[in-house]
Order: structure tokens, then C-alpha cells, then sequence
């Protein structure tokens, strides 16, 4: 699969279940004239065969990508690595996964059954990127469990395998020049900021400035064929700052992107 393809399927997946983020890149397309750039993709997955990171970055390998660093999150039980492209022009991907065995049997027994229902067959296609649920719909009440231990957890055995968010590259727009000027356009648009770690994440001494939407709401069917409305998917934006070197920094910050994360908590939403 080229590139552009792979990021064209993941856009449309992703804006169906997050339409205030087409919403939001159609209103910056006609009011402001832009022609807006992705800085990066994000992903969430488990730690487990068949779609553990190292299974599912063969994809993003594929295309051209190479390992950028490792990131680690204590607190969330994340371990994630950073994917960078030869073309600069091409997103960045962030690739991240929950380390089980730091949590609960309960939360581990559940995991485990989601994973066992995936044939392993799927994830030799790069269309893995953007399954969505490969398993049965899990239910309500598990997903509640689940959510008290972990946000992440929940929102993968809900939402599965998909783009998490995209990334609006603040350096490359014309008209707005910061991301203090990128978050008021988008409140003025009537969205609401995570404000997690303050309305802005990072600082240009860190290199990199990062904002984000709360997640859409939308009706995700659970089992016995409940729908219940929870949090989907989020739109981020970036500003990135040079390093020493004048090369603009390309990695992410695991302070920031640990607050980024919550976008998608439905206790805060």
C-alpha cells in the first residue's frame, strides 16, 4: 500500500467517528484559507499477540518509517515509540501500547479474551490500522471496570484498532501562528480544549507546544445490543520549535503527551 492511501483510509475512519474534527479541518479550509499539514498520527493497542507494537509497526515500517525513540508512561503502564519518515513531509506516527501485567487479573482476563478473538490472519494487512473492533462487543459494565483502571484499556476494547487522533501542524499554517491563536480559533468554533496540565502542554523549551479537543461523543454498541455514548477520538495541533542544530525537533514529549492521553477520558468529559 503507498502512503498516501494508508493515511487516506485512516482519515476517513477517523472522521466518521470523530466529526467535529472534519468539522474543525473544513473551517479552517474556509475561513482562514489554510491548507492544513498532519504532524502526526497516534495509536493505541495492547500488549498482546496478535496486535502487540512490535506486530502492528511492521506497517508503519512498510511505508517507509524508522524508529525515532521509545517512550515510556509509569503512571498510564504505557510503552510507545515515536516513527519518523525520510520525506519530512510525511506525519509522524506515534505508536503506543498497555502494559498489562502491571494491572489487575480482571483487567488482564478481559485483554486476553479480546486478543484470542482476533485471527491472526487480519494483521498481516496494513488495513489492521483501521479495523476497529476485531472482537465481540464487549459489555457495559466491563467497560466501566475497565475505566476505573485504566481510561486506555476502555477505550480500546470499545473503540479498537484505529487512529486515535491526527495533528494539525501549526508551523506550516498561514494565518495562525501559535498554538495560543490555533485554541481560540477552535473555542471560538465552539469546541471544548483538554485543559489537562493547563490549556497548553510543553513550552518551546521543551521544543514542542501541544493542544487538543476533548474526544467526540458517539454511540458505540456494547453487548446484548446496548449502545452507550462515550468518548472517540480527538484532534490535536503541534507546534514544534528548532533544536540547537536549527532542525525543528521531531520527537514528542512523554510529560505533554501524558496529559494529551486524557483527551479521550470520559471522566472528564
Amino acid at each position: 500500500m503507498d502512503i498516501q492511501s494508508f493515511f487516506n483510509y485512516l482519515w476517513h475512519d477517523y472522521i466518521a467517528i470523530a466529526p467535529a474534527a472534519g468539522a474543525l479541518h473544513r473551517a479552517l479550509e474556509k475561513q482562514r484559507s489554510e491548507t492544513i499539514h498532519n504532524d502526526h498520527v497516534a495509536f493505541r493497542t495492547f500488549d498482546l499477540a496478535p496486535i502487540h507494537l512490535e506486530a502492528l509497526e511492521q506497517h508503519i515500517l512498510a511505508l517507509g518509517y524508522t524508529r525515532y525513540a521509545p517512550y515510556h508512561f509509569a503512571e498510564k503502564k504505557l510503552r510507545a515509540f515515536g516513527y519518523v519518515h525520510p520525506d519530512r513531509y510525511q506525519p509522524k506516527i506515534f505508536l503506543s501500547e498497555l502494559e498489562t501485567r502491571f494491572f489487575s487479573e480482571t483487567l488482564q482476563s478481559t485483554v486476553r479474551d479480546i486478543c484470542q478473538q482476533i485471527d491472526p490472519s487480519r494483521v498481516s494487512d496494513p488495513s489492521i490500522m483501521w479495523a476497529g473492533r476485531l472482537w465481540e462487543p464487549i459489555a457495559y459494565e466491563t467497560y466501566q471496570a475497565l475505566l476505573e483502571e485504566s481510561e486506555y484499556a476502555a477505550w480500546v476494547a470499545a473503540m479498537g484498532l484505529r487512529a486515535n487522533h491526527f495533528t494539525i501542524d501549526v508551523n506550516a499554517l498561514k494565518t495562525l501562528h501559535s498554538i495560543e491563536e490555533m485554541l481560540d480559533f477552535v473555542e471560538a468554533q465552539g469546541y471544548t480544549l483538554n485543559t489537562s496540565g493547563g490549556r497548553i502542554k510543553g513550552s518551546p523549551a521543551v521544543l514542542l507546544e501541544q493542544g487538543s479537543t476533548m474526544a467526540d461523543q458517539v454511540p458505540v454498541s456494547f453487548a446484548n445490543g446496548e449502545i452507550h455514548t462515550i468518548p472517540s477520538c480527538y484532534y490535536e495541533f503541534a507546534r514544534r520549535y528548532p533544536d540547537a542544530n536549527g532542525q525543528l525537533y521531531q520527537g514528542f514529549v512523554a510529560a505533554s503527551a501524558d496529559k494529551i492521553f486524557e483527551s479521550t477520558d470520559a471522566k472528564k468529559a
